[in-house]
């Protein structure tokens, strides 16, 4: 792998090839997480395709048939999908995917209001400078760049965003909440740019006020800044799904995905 910082790519290979032997129960497990790995992407666009148009039921065994995995891969899946909030268990154990709706989407900003502005508060003076001044860099430069060119990796920005000024602080449970909270808003987010509705370049400046106040030590501004940013993306969020709703609803399913009539 190379020494530390030397930024050299390591050398992959097959552990088969190596001449180790691999117990049966480890080898299971590799081969495990290399299926699961394999359909997850596409897994994840199948349901987010269709959510904001319904209630799904996924059935293991088809999903299982449909990619020629194990069960257990396919249960591997669902419990990564389910810790995005994407699927859920109801109270027969079958897997729910959606309705995801506009009080969905309240409920959770609800919460990264809750949530956000006084974890960047508690971390404020635990930010990494060298860091902050990276991020601004990059918003400043995503900002001055083309609509398309920005909006391309604004959710990498807003990742980098909220490890660098949200989960700086030292309270674990804190940051849990907030990593959690966070994972069904991202996957609303996916789903709308697969819908094709473009986003706001405005996101860039917003995130970028907050990284410049804090920088300069402006700690209430920057959490007031928080606040209205979270409130800016929650009518953005919500004027996009109105426009879902006059879509019409998805015409070709995965085979494993039934609608759930209410």
């Amino acid at each position: 792998v190379g020494p530390p910082g030397a930024d050299v790519e390591p050398n992959r290979t097959d552990i088969k090839a190596l001449g180790l032997i691999v117990p049966r129960h480890a080898d299971e497990a590799l081969q495990s997480r290399s299926s699961w790995e394999r359909i997850y992407n596409q897994v994840e666009a199948d349901v987010a395709g269709c959510v904001v148009f319904g209630r799904y039921r996924i059935i293991e065994m088809e999903l299982a048939n449909h990619f020629n995995v194990s069960r257990t891969v396919v249960r591997d899946v669902l419990t990564r999908l389910r810790e995005r909030g994407l699927v859920r268990k109801n109270q027969s154990s079958h897997w729910i995917a959606g309705p995801l709706t506009a009080q969905t989407v309240k409920d959770h900003f609800v919460l990264r209001t809750m949530l956000e502005p006084p974890a960047i508060r508690l971390g404020a003076r635990a930010v990494s400078q060298a860091r902050l001044e990276t991020l601004l860099r990059r918003l400043r430069g995503a900002e001055e760049a083309s609509t398309a060119g920005a909006l391309r990796e604004v959710e990498a920005i807003q990742t980098e965003f909220i490890e660098c000024c949200v989960l700086a602080a030292p309270n674990e449970r804190l940051k849990d909440l907030v990593r959690n909270n966070l994972l069904p808003v991202t996957a609303t987010d996916r789903l709308l740019r697969r819908l094709g509705l473009p986003g706001d370049p405005a996101i860039i400046t917003e995130l970028r006020l907050v990284a410049e106040l804090l920088l300069r030590g402006a700690t209430e501004a920057a959490v007031s800044m928080m606040e209205t940013h979270l409130q800016a993306s929650l009518n953005r969020t919500i004027a996009q799904m109105k426009i879902v709703a006059i879509i019409p609803g998805p015409g070709v399913t995965a085979a494993y995905l039934t609608p759930v009539l209410d």
